[in-house]
């Protein structure tokens, strides 16, 4: 007889295990001669020592596919034990598909520009996507981020915005500085909440290796191997940004977001989107990716709705 033990270290064990353990019970279905047992983080085989090297290869396949797709049903499972993989394979290595989410949920880029900013931000270590509201573009960002996360090309993810009120007062509002700008940030936490399945998303808060926080917090760090988000950047000042911008360390990437139409800055404080559109757009590589009505992904209306106060505006 021969005994493994396999330890799940960053896998979300419920849905792993499967309703009722309905996972491990299938695959038990298929080695009677051996014994799958699941103690805390932690899968304990014993049996024949074929059985086990093949099931050790088994939750090899099972958890590569469970950590990028964040999802295992029973009939992966049937689909894993039966040798029938195409299917899944052919799934898994889709081009277009930027994460798998939650749930089955598969991220990808709708429209023209979101593939442009996707295209952009491989090539490119700092990317500017720029467009108005419901275009996708902070949704896109976090997604690319998160892929990088899951591949491993980079140790954190920082997501920042300005503490900028956008016509209300942040004074009232109870807490230090982050906790005030938190709700603010809502937005970054639902695209987070899609893409990130709850037990890992609070393990990667706790311990910072995804970090949310105000830009001010940002101020004399170096921030190394990492992927970088700065949303509404419109609301920052040019020397903010320029702050922002230079934090970059070596094996990092950096997306700044913003709707150049939405500024909530004092009106004789210049945007430092603007400034850095200026100032920025002839140096190897940065790029500028322009977003439009055309990508919106919110409800038809507001496509009608930002075309009836462009006409006004103009």
């Amino acid at each position: 007889m021969t005994e493994k033990t396999i330890k799940l270290e960053s896998s979300s064990l419920n849905e792993f295990f499967g309703f009722q353990n309905e996972n491990i019970k299938e695959i038990a279905k298929t080695y009677p001669q051996s014994k799958i047992i699941s103690r805390g983080d932690e899968i304990f085989l014993k049996g024949p020592e074929k059985d086990v090297n093949q099931l050790s290869s088994l939750f090899e396949k099972l958890l590569a596919h469970f950590e990028k797709t964040g999802h295992l049903s029973l009939e992966n499972i049937k689909n894993y034990l039966e040798g029938e993989t195409q299917h899944i394979d052919e799934i898994l290595n889709q081009k277009d598909i930027i994460v798998h989410g939650n749930r089955g949920l598969i991220v990808k880029a709708k429209t023209l520009n979101q593939k442009r900013l996707v295209e952009a931000s491989e090539k490119s270590d700092i990317v500017f996507a720029i467009g108005p509201a419901g275009t996708g573009k902070t949704y896109t960002a976090v997604a690319l981020a998160v892929r990088a996360l899951k591949d491993k090309k980079v140790k954190k993810i920082i997501i920042t915005r300005p503490a900028v009120e956008a016509g209300e007062n942040l004074g009232f509002l109870p807490g230090d500085l982050k906790e005030k700008i938190d709700p603010y940030l809502r937005p970054i936490y639902d695209a987070l909440e899609d893409m990130v399945s709850s037990e890992k998303l609070k393990a990667f808060l706790e311990k910072n290796t995804i970090e949310i926080a105000p830009l001010a917090y940002m101020r004399g760090r170096t921030l190394d191997n990492a992927f970088i988000l700065l949303d509404e950047a419109q609301n920052t000042t040019p020397m903010q940004l320029k702050m922002f911008l230079t934090r970059m360390g070596p094996a990092s990437k950096i997306i700044v977001t913003g709707d150049k139409t939405q500024v909530d800055l004092p009106k004789n404080q210049k945007s430092g989107l603007e400034d850095a559109e200026k100032k920025l757009q002839k140096i190897n590589g940065i790029d500028f990716i322009e977003l439009d009505g055309k990508d919106v992904v919110r409800h038809p209306l507001v496509v009608q709705i930002l075309q009836a106060y462009e006409k006004a505006d103009s």
